[in-house]
């Protein structure tokens, strides 16, 4: 059981509601941009929301800030698709991918971006417990080629066997705190659906959550195309 330290929502009575997304294959630039459209409504949401998504080709994404030219020499993966958040480079193919969006009223929010980068890898080890699977999270910084999130570790990402397979990227803005991970499933890991419910089932043990299934509505989905076509599908954020 977590202790009252790594509690994030310990002074909140009662069940913590949360909104739960489970969403198919998408290309690269939707999936982007559809996080990108939770974090907009985050606040007409009004609790955390937890989506599952898979991609449709393989990709890769890359942080906010990092130069389009420079990525696009680490990797042959195309297309190469800009994220919301920061971060490296993250390959994507058969990766587990997860966002959390918190609107501004919750506790999460007023967390420092140190503290959620470990609460919600702390999650993600909670639910590798649950299924059996041992998995640690980084004491420290691990040195690696800059620029790509698995060939590095930083503190407090979740390690299995001392290797790197599960990183996250943080922004949060007057709309609320994304938070987007990427989990690379070594041989033998949990499969993906198994994964997903342990997270389920792991928050609502220690955090008292209480899930309901969220469906996108027709504006909300709307605006993900929007944002995919003008901006994710654009140099700005595609190669």
């Amino acid at each position: 059981m977590m202790t009252s330290e790594t509690l994030p929502n310990q002074a909140r009575p009662g069940p913590d509601p949360w909104l739960c997304l489970v969403d198919g294959p998408n290309p690269g630039a939707f999936n982007m941009a559809m996080d990108e459209a939770l974090l907009e409504a985050a606040p007409t949401l009004g609790q955390p929301l937890l989506r599952f998504y898979e991609w449709s080709e393989p990709a890769a994404t890359f942080g906010y800030s990092q130069s389009c030219a420079e990525v696009a020499r680490l990797t042959p993966l195309r297309p190469l698709i800009r994220r919301p958040t920061g971060g490296g480079l993250v390959p994507h193919d058969h990766d587990y991918t997860y966002t959390v969006v918190v609107p501004p009223v919750h506790d999460w929010y007023r967390l420092r971006a140190r503290e959620s980068y470990r609460r919600v890898h702390d999650w993600l080890r909670r639910a590798f417990d649950r299924l059996g699977w041992r998995t640690d999270l980084a004491a420290t910084a691990h040195t690696g080629a800059p620029g790509q999130c698995f060939a590095r570790a930083e503190q407090f990402d979740v390690l299995r066997d001392g290797a790197k397979i599960a990183g996250a990227a943080q922004r949060r803005t007057r709309s609320g705190l994304l938070i987007q991970g990427s989990i690379q499933p070594p041989p033998g890991a949990p499969v993906r659906r198994a994964w997903q419910e342990a997270m389920r089932q792991a928050a609502e043990e220690d955090w008292s959550v209480r899930w309901s299934p969220f469906a996108v509505a027709a504006a909300l989905r709307q605006r993900a195309e929007k944002l995919a076509a003008e901006k994710y599908s654009t140099k700005w954020g595609r190669i």
